[in-house]
């Protein structure tokens, strides 16, 4: 079988498709989460990859617009024809881990589309403002982990050593330092 990056998406059957997502690296899976064709077979293939654990946040939310959402975010489920129940079922689950947190954030992994992102939290805010809710509702507080790149950590200004000088001594004796009761504790307990 041809690798991810030779294999032809356009002409391959759903289960070469999924046979070919399994049988992916993390990251693979992680680019073909950004760039899978959803009118081909989106329901077992991207149903398989949006449920690994190595998809990052960015990666799903790229996932997530991709399928385009718009479509079906203020339908209710019985108005959705049974050709679209599977897409939108998918976009469902997308949300929802989203929301929960399955997907972590990778500083080094952005959303491939951060305005139109941005765009659809300012729709999901006027939402809320009018008392009107969509159908893909995302956690403001996980998705601006993303967008305000909370999690990098500037060194300099940081108290914690990160790296501390160590020793071979140190480096040997470590075991031991971790074990027992510390003498500064000692020097309270009564003498027998």
């Amino acid at each position: 079988m041809d690798s991810i990056a030779d294999f032809d998406w356009s002409t391959g059957t759903e289960d070469e498709h999924l046979e070919m997502a399994r049988n992916a690296s993390p990251a693979e899976l992680r680019e073909l989460a950004r760039s899978y064709d959803w009118g081909l077979y989106p329901e077992r293939v991207m149903g398989f990859v949006m449920a690994q654990r190595c998809i990052d946040l960015g990666s799903a939310l790229t996932a997530f617009l991709n399928g385009e959402p718009e479509r079906f975010n203020y339908l209710s489920k019985r108005h959705i024809t049974e050709e679209y129940q599977g897409v939108a079922r998918l976009l469902d689950n997308i949300c929802l881990r989203v929301n929960s947190g399955f997907y972590l954030v990778d500083p080094g992994r952005d959303v491939a589309q951060r305005k139109r992102l941005a765009k659809w939290m300012n729709y999901q805010r006027d939402d809320h403002a009018m008392a009107r809710k969509g159908r893909y509702f995302l956690d403001e507080e996980v998705v601006n982990m993303l967008l305000d790149d909370t999690l990098r950590l500037d060194r300099s200004q940081e108290t914690a050593v990160y790296d501390p000088p160590g020793s071979l001594l140190s480096d040997i004796l470590s075991p031991l330092t971790g074990l027992g009761v510390s003498r500064r504790l000692l020097r309270y307990k009564n003498g027998r």
